[in-house]
């Protein structure tokens, strides 16, 4: 089997440092370039992934001007080329102008071969999950697929892959995890993938509905059952009959009416609210909830044989902090949608952002994550959202709040732990090299603070 190499192009104009960047990269095909008419010939004859860009080109080496020039004619030709530009002596305010047009990343000189490497190899993941997300966008028909999701997290991906594999049986499917993980999208997602999914789609939050309305929402009611029963109506259950009924929070339901949703998933027939005449509904039920169920049904709080009915499979949904790299991937796509529906002026990021992103906790997960991305957009005076603009604290800050000497290092110590394994793509070596330490020193620490390499 050929094993294909990604494309890489190399854009700089001195030789021995095109020859040191061209062996520095075995799993790419690099292809140089040293001005901006080969640069822009190779863009359209190899289409590569990744560019490196040095700005200071000739005919103007020692500025930045033609730099700028292929940089823009790079986004206008393929926009979605990741291209990292190399910004001499310090040139802060060039770097950032070239993050504002466009460009991926940015590294100083003196080039670092193992830290841009790193760099490349995070763009080219990057570049390579983007392309899957729109190819699955894309399928408007064919087979169904879990395409909402937007992860890079292994954690993720593999409840993605769990949920496809059970997405065709009729199976009930309990999700756990806490608020703002995303259960909504990822019962939505099943029902896609599903034989089901030219059914209806029917989601209810069961802690958000008083328990005297919930039994008539789930079970419906004939017309003059009650005060206010002017005409018949079906529940929930019986409009997903032959599609999916997502139940969330499903431990807000009541003891009795756990009763008559039991008997439901037993016999599969529902009364509604004031008839004796039973109805055959072919429903497929999904529930969640943050709650701890075990804990519920030791107090007797909750049904031991209903849980048994609805988790037939569970499945576990890690929290955002759990996810390394998704925080930056997911705001990533939020602006991008919420630039193009509210202001479209926003175009990216700004590097405080971006670091703030990666190193928040993010306790109100997905949820949390979206909406200040979206208040951010709204809000944002320039091109580039900050890390004020998204109301977080500058990387640190939080630290002030620490209890003690030892709370605040081992607050700091999991933070850069976390943002390292972010930029290494869980690379467990790589990641130990950003840090300065052993492997083994690495998992010593992963184990003490519970994080996943």
């Amino acid at each position: 089997m050929i094993n294909i190499k990604p494309k890489l192009l190399v854009i700089e104009d001195d030789a021995g440092l095109q020859a040191q960047l061209k062996w520095a990269y075995e799993d790419f095909e690099v292809v140089l370039a040293g001005d901006r008419a080969q640069a822009m010939a190779a863009l359209r004859a190899e289409a590569p992934a990744v560019v490196t860009l040095d700005l200071g080109l000739p005919p103007d080496p020692d500025g930045t001007s033609e730099g700028f020039a292929v940089l823009d004619e790079i986004m206008a030709i393929k926009p979605d080329t990741k291209v990292i530009v190399a910004s001499g002596h310090g040139a802060r305010e060039s770097a950032l102008q070239a993050i504002a047009r466009g460009a991926y990343d940015f590294y100083q000189k003196p080039v670092d071969i193992e830290a841009i490497g790193l760099i490349v190899r995070r763009a080219w993941q990057l570049h390579r999950i983007e392309q899957e997300n729109r190819q699955l966008a894309a399928k408007a028909t064919g087979d169904r697929v879990l395409g909402r999701l937007i992860t890079a997290a292994p954690e993720m991906v593999k409840v993605a892959r769990t949920i496809e594999r059970v997405a065709n049986t009729n199976v009930s499917v309990m999700l756990l995890g806490a608020s703002g993980t995303g259960k909504e999208l990822l019962a939505r997602g099943l029902h896609e993938a599903s034989d089901r999914a030219s059914g209806a789609f029917v989601a209810i939050n069961c802690a958000a509905i008083p328990e005297n309305l919930l039994e008539s929402e789930l079970f419906g009611h004939e017309k003059g059952a009650f005060t206010g029963a002017v005409k018949t109506t079906e529940g929930k259950i019986e409009q997903a009959n032959g599609g999916t009924l997502f139940l969330d929070e499903v431990g807000d339901i009541p003891l009795q009416l756990q009763v008559k949703l039991l008997r439901f998933l037993q016999e599969r027939v529902i009364e509604r609210i004031g008839s004796r005449r039973s109805i055959a509904v072919d429903t497929r039920i999904v529930c969640a909830t943050h709650q701890d169920l075990e804990a519920m049904i030791a107090a007797g709080t909750f049904r031991e044989d209903l849980f048994y009915r609805l988790a037939e499979i569970v499945v576990k949904i890690p929290g955002l902090a759990e996810r390394p790299g998704d925080a930056t991937l997911l705001a990533k796509a939020f602006l991008a949608r919420f630039a193009k529906e509210m202001n479209p002026s926003v175009k990216g990021f700004a590097a405080d952002a971006l670091a703030a992103v990666d190193g928040w906790r993010w306790p109100g997960n997905v949820r949390e994550l979206e909406n200040r991305v979206k208040r951010a957009v709204i809000m944002a005076d320039g091109k580039l959202v900050s890390a004020a603009d998204l109301d977080l604290v500058e990387p640190g800050e939080e630290l002030a709040n620490a209890l003690n000497l030892k709370t605040g290092r081992e607050e700091s110590d999991r933070r850069v732990i976390r943002h390292a394994l972010a930029r290494s793509e869980g690379n467990i070596s790589s990641t130990a090299k950003l840090l300065g330490i052993s492997r083994p020193t690495l998992y010593d620490l992963l184990k003490q603070y519970d994080l996943h390499g």
